[in-house]
């Protein structure tokens, strides 16, 4: 099963930073206020950008990665093949 690090824009104009197995039922989730409590008060208003990881474990290095990244540089994560 593969896992997914997404990016989301929020109704606020932030960014919100997850990982899942199962992107579109997470989004779902986010946007009808089941989700996190970040993406309840700031509902997301669309999924920004995604990448596959083969496991879990390396989805949640690269969420903290692209965590502690500022906002300008959190796009070019995804477009780069070495995070």
């Amino acid at each position: 099963m593969s896992w997914v690090l997404y990016l989301l824009e929020c109704n606020n104009g932030a960014y919100y930073t997850g990982i899942t197995n199962d992107l579109p039922a997470r989004f779902a989730a986010h946007s009808s206020g089941k989700g996190a409590r970040y993406t309840r008060a700031n509902p997301p208003i669309k999924i920004i950008a995604s990448k596959l990881y083969v496991d879990r474990s390396t989805a949640s290095v690269a969420e903290a990665q692209l965590k502690a990244l500022p906002r300008s540089k959190k796009l070019g994560y995804f477009e780069s093949e070495n995070e």
